[in-house]
């Protein structure tokens, strides 16, 4: 029987050239854990697995995705049983074509976080009380791809690519990954499971503390460039209910 991790802690290098049952624990190569999905010969594995790169030129694109099935997609766009539709953008206050950094996830029963280098940017929490759908009771992988969007994702299509400066490279390295496995119809993460203690298992419970909650609020107000909960002329029938909830973000 197979297993898949469910909630999980993730947290990867990404340089990239365009602005843009027990518990497992484990600093991830790339030749074991992740599949090239697509591009015709433009994403490679390098350095024994330690460094992926994705490549994007005017012909195609490329992608890979973790050595998993039935995913919970993650990224600024949340989705959860298959709906998306909420989107943030954000400005980075770095260059990120000059160095590797660090994008990561902290996904547990209660909250999503996403940070950069450390620093919270967006926090999606359960409200499941108020009809909110999160993403609990499905394996999940990694997917990633590098691919051309300028007809919507730059400002709306403002800001379209310049081909001249074509092709364009994301590298990846120093995957690790935290994780409750998911096999033969229970979790390893469940309450009465001996895994599930210790300081290592700290993220299932972790939330924001209050320094990391200003750090989040600032990096909203000084760099987000969209929020689907301002966006009324896509909800007209009424923006989605974790947006007006007290202490949502």
């Amino acid at each position: 029987m197979a297993s898949f991790p469910s909630f999980c802690y993730i947290a990867l290098l990404i340089s990239a050239v365009l602005v843009s049952s027990a518990v497992i624990s484990s600093a991830g190569n790339f030749y074991q854990d992740f599949d090239i999905t697509w591009g015709d010969g433009r994403a490679k594995i390098l350095n024994n697995g330690e460094l992926l790169t994705l490549s994007l030129d005017k012909a195609s694109g490329s992608g890979f995705n973790s050595k998993m099935v039935n995913p919970t997609l993650f990224t600024q766009m949340s989705f959860s049983q298959g709906k998306g539709n909420r989107e943030q953008q954000f400005y980075l206050w770095f260059d990120p074509t000059a160095d590797f950094h660090t994008y990561s996830v902290l996904w547990n029963p209660q909250r999503i976080i996403f940070s950069v280098d450390g620093t919270p940017i967006r926090e999606f929490k359960n409200l499941e009380s108020i009809g909110v759908p999160f993403p609990k009771s499905q394996p999940m992988k990694i997917h990633s791809s590098l691919w051309n969007a300028d007809d919507w994702a730059t400002r709306g299509g403002l800001v379209k690519t310049d081909w001249t400066q074509a092709p364009f490279t994301a590298s990846y390295k120093n995957f690790n990954a935290n994780a409750c496995v998911w096999s033969s119809g229970s979790s390893s993460c469940s309450p009465n499971s001996p895994s599930t203690s210790g300081s290592n298992n700290a993220w299932l419970s972790e939330e924001l503390d209050s320094a990391s909650q200003e750090r989040l609020n600032r990096v909203q107000k000084n760099y987000m460039i969209y929020n689907y909960c301002m966006d009324t002329k896509r909800f007209p029938q009424g923006l989605p209910p974790e947006c007006t909830a007290t202490g949502t973000t």
